[in-house]
């Protein structure tokens, strides 16, 4: 359909986008989309601002690089396709009126006069996916009017015949009345009609979103297109509400840890204005008071706030207010949110998982209407906060200012769809591959990709980063700069810094890793004959099983340091401990039998419930940490002493299993959250014959399995794609939504749940994917078989202790906890001398029981004694 036709069909109503929210509330109320109200005339005042790379709250650009203030105009910098700048604040509405629409332009690319394809003017009554200005401001079609580059006005597919110049300034004014349109070019100064276009639609209506055109194909892209000025809407028909507007403070992100509150603050591009002023303030017995200001970096335009000594007894309204000086004067901006009261003294915390955010589903409403329902304490991001193809026109990787541009653009709106969630509860995000523009990324350590074969597999492949390291920083500085300090600082190589580190948050202590940044590029490390492609194994007869041995990293030694400092450190009031990565320990995947690469995938065709696929084999993808299998080992054997679970997103498939080293669940769990937009519906259909122990009332394709890799893993839930009938398909058919884990401190245990996007938790308490909800012990996630115990600890005189169990053989860590019961049994796993250290976390010094055995008889008590 051409897209002057999809206009027409979409005025008509043959064309009704579908709508995905409900009449429901969250916890935290999202922003409204539904209650708009006629509001006052619009009228644009770029001449109140300075220059700069940005066009103001009350629009979107598309491309957000594509569009300026120069000499109080709002100018088109490139000339390319389909460019548009939306008005976020003022939309055709529903009901029957008369409106108006009127702009200055200049033609500025004299290379594209006499084209009757380039054009300029507006775009009216755009829509988008779904009914939702901001699906409307990214993707929305409408119906286009204005000048061609021959100088004839047209509406549609309905062109003029009086020609005007484009040397000069025009003023374009249509109005609109029922279904009839009219088009006038006037002298911009005195109003003489220069030429004038009918058009009439019959039974349209005129719904949607209002826009600036320029539209330009032709080769020399860099010149700036067409400008405008004093864009004005008016007249009864129109409707909105100035809430819509988005920035210049685009939303915050904030942690909490040991009383120290960092929080981040991304701006639109205004970093530049002269004499900003930013700061962070709370509210005190009513007043607002400013606790410090800050500077907004000029790459990333996000800017760090850091308070030590937080009391965090209470929940704090904050702001983050931006004073920018216009040429009118000062005019003050403001966020706000809730610094949450640390839920340090409940028994349960509440973690929100999320990952994989494709722009299917944008502006993805009922996410934050649904998750918010459960109440979390906290939200976790573990990735891919958006893909390449993200609000189209794929990605920008040069020069520097334009390719940053090009990311805040895509990040900007991951905040638009999900800023509510964290809003007033602590979050962490890690980028992934997709965010710093890689399929697959094996960083080593920092390494500079080469692209001088292309930007695909060909540089990937090679290993390291293909965006320049000050672009790399960027996206970690606006992503994860809020988080705690790094547990080492230390950079990697082209100097990309790191953010790996430790998160203790209501009793809770979080390992946040980089899975990436360290990680061998398999096809630098093994044997040529494997031929690897995009992390895949091209050869069939080469057997990756046999190369456990492989020379490659996984985490890094520095991250396994971190791991092994992690897992032994429990202060700070932490009483449970969680992993957070990238992508889980395993290939939870299969693919057709004899598929060398997973490029099908999007392809699949997705069965029905109850449905098994056959013909499936488990597939060996190197972007899953189940590669290097030593590495991979290394690490979860740090990771159990601690009782660990392990949190992750990347898979595209959501999946709850058990890890096994040496035995088949000896190490902790896993739970891969599900996508919220999936471009990749992964699924796992193993051969029920390579099964090597069941689940009694489980799927079938549940149990014990090697994965690719011949990593052991018990596989205990799945949310395979399955056909749902629920529209749109494309979105959720792919087993789409988010995850949830509750830490019970009191009874220690891990509640995982997996909630379709779609379910209203109130409405459908039983809605979640099948084998969800799923409870484990947190003495689960170190399930190795034990000899016996030693003897009982006696620890009447603590209060919630903590206890470390040492080989004296070795000197080595076999695993510490906080233990809340007044008698303990440690468990050991081979005979052998122990030593046992018991403190409380105020205490100077630990109790140390040294040569301790196993207590065969399970008789034996050791008293301990409170040392003050």
């Amino acid at each position: 359909m051409k897209r002057r036709h999809a206009v027409k069909a979409i005025a008509l109503g043959s064309v009704t986008p579908h709508l995905l929210l409900g009449g429901t509330t969250g916890f935290v109320p999202a922003p409204k989309v539904k209650n708009k109200v006629t509001l006052s005339d619009f009228s644009s005042a770029w001449q109140q601002w300075p220059d700069m790379p940005w066009v103001g709250p009350e629009y979107w650009g598309n491309r957000l690089q594509d569009w300026g203030i120069r000499d109080g105009r709002a100018v088109c910098v490139i000339s390319d396709k389909n460019r548009s700048l939306h008005c976020l604040t003022h939309q055709l509405g529903s009901g029957s009126g008369n409106f108006s629409l009127q702009v200055n332009l200049r033609w500025l690319n004299s290379n594209s006069k006499g084209l009757p394809e380039a054009h300029t003017g507006f775009r009216l009554a755009a829509k988008g996916k779904f009914e939702d200005y901001r699906s409307a401001a990214v993707f929305g079609q409408g119906l286009d009017a204005g000048i061609n580059g021959q100088g004839f006005l047209f509406i549609g597919e309905k062109t003029g015949t009086q020609q005007l110049s484009l040397d000069g300034e025009i003023t374009l004014k249509l109005e609109g009345s029922g279904n009839e349109l009219q088009l006038k070019a006037q002298h911009p100064e005195n109003g003489k009609l220069l030429a004038m276009l009918t058009y009439s639609q019959p039974e349209a209506t005129w719904e949607g979103n209002l826009a600036l055109l320029a539209h330009m194909p032709v080769d020399d892209t860099a010149a700036p297109s067409v400008s405008f000025s004093d864009w004005q809407i008016s007249g009864d028909k129109i409707t909105g509400d100035e809430a819509q507007a988005f920035g210049p403070i685009c939303f915050a992100q904030y942690t909490l840890h040991h009383g120290i509150l960092k929080l981040a603050a991304q701006l639109a591009p205004v970093a530049g204005i002269p004499d900003l002023q930013l700061s962070l303030q709370t509210q005190q017995n009513g007043q607002w008071e400013t606790l410090q200001r800050a500077i907004p970096d000029p790459l990333g335009r996000v800017a760090h706030f850091r308070q030590e000594n937080w009391i965090a007894e209470k929940a704090t309204p904050y702001r983050v207010k931006l004073d920018l000086p216009l040429k009118s004067g000062i005019k003050s901006y403001y966020y706000t949110g809730t610094i949450a009261r640390e839920p340090g003294e409940q028994d349960q915390v509440k973690m929100a998982v999320f990952s994989c955010n494709a722009d299917y589903g944008f502006p993805d409403q009922e996410v934050s209407l649904h998750s918010l329902k459960h109440q979390p304490d906290l939200a976790v991001f573990l990735g891919d906060q958006f893909y390449e193809s993200t609000g189209g026109f794929g990605i920008q990787t040069s020069p520097l200012e334009k390719s940053s541009l090009d990311y805040l653009r895509k990040w900007y709106m991951f905040g638009w769809s999900y800023r509510e969630i964290f809003r007033h509860i602590p979050s962490a995000f890690i980028p992934d591959d997709h965010d710093v523009y890689h399929g697959n990324v094996w960083g080593e350590s920092g390494k500079k990709a080469p692209t001088d074969e292309g930007w695909g597999y060909a540089a990937q492949d090679q290993g390291g980063y293909k965006m320049p390291a000050e672009w790399v920083n960027m996206v970690q500085l606006t992503q994860t700069g809020h988080l705690p300090d790094p547990f080492d600082p230390s950079p990697v190589k082209q100097g990309i810094g790191t953010y790996y580190t430790d998160w203790v948050y209501g009793g809770v202590s979080f390992a946040i890793l980089e899975d990436r940044k360290f990680k061998s590029a398999p096809k630098n490390v093994l044997p040529e004959e494997a031929m690897v492609t995009n992390g895949f194994i091209q050869n069939r007869e080469f057997d990756i099983k046999a190369h456990y041995d492989v020379e490659a990293q996984l985490l890094g030694e520095r991250q396994l340091e971190f791991l092994k400092h992690w897992s032994s450190d429990w202060s700070k009031g932490a009483e449970m401990k969680a992993v957070l990565s990238q992508t889980n320990f395993c290939t939870v995947a299969t693919l057709p039998e004899g598929s060398i690469i997973d490029s099908i995938v999007p392809k699949l065709p997705i069965p029905e419930p109850g449905e098994y696929v056959p013909g499936d084999a488990p597939t060996s993808d190197m972007d899953s940490n189940g590669w290097p299998q030593k590495g991979r080992d290394e690490a979860l054997k740090i990771i159990r002493k601690a009782f660990a679970l392990h949190v992750a997103g990347d898979q595209h498939l959501a999946s709850v299993v058990h890890y096994g080293v040496d035995e088949f669940g000896d190490a902790g769990f896993a739970f891969a959250g599900p996508a919220l937009n999936n471009l990749f519906p992964r699924r796992w259909w193993p051969p029920i014959s390579e099964k090597q122990g069941e689940l009694p009332g489980k799927p079938a394709y549940t149990g014990n399995f090697h994965d690719g890799f011949g990593n052991k893993m018990t596989v205990h839930a799945v949310a395979n794609p399955r056909k749902t009938g629920q529209e749109p398909a494309l979105i959720h058919d792919r087993s789409t939504g988010y995850g949830l884990v509750t830490f019970d401190k009191a009874q220690k245990t891990m509640k995982l749940e997996c909630w379709p996007r779609y379910v209203d938790p109130e409405k459908q308490p039983d809605g979640q994917f099948e084998g969800w909800p799923m409870t484990i012990a947190q003495q689960d996630n170190y399930a190795k078989a034990s000899l016996g115990t030693l003897p009982a600890l006696d620890l009447s005189n603590y209060h919630k202790p903590i206890v470390q169990v040492i080989d004296e053989e070795s000197g080595e860590l076999v695993y510490g906890l906080r233990v809340r019961e007044k008698t303990f049994r440690p468990r050991v796993f081979k005979d052998s001398k122990y030593m046992v250290k018991v403190w409380e976390e105020h205490q100077d010094s630990p109790q140390i029981f040294g040569g301790l055995a196993l207590d065969h008889e399970q008789k034996d008590t050791v008293f301990v004694n409170y040392r003050v």
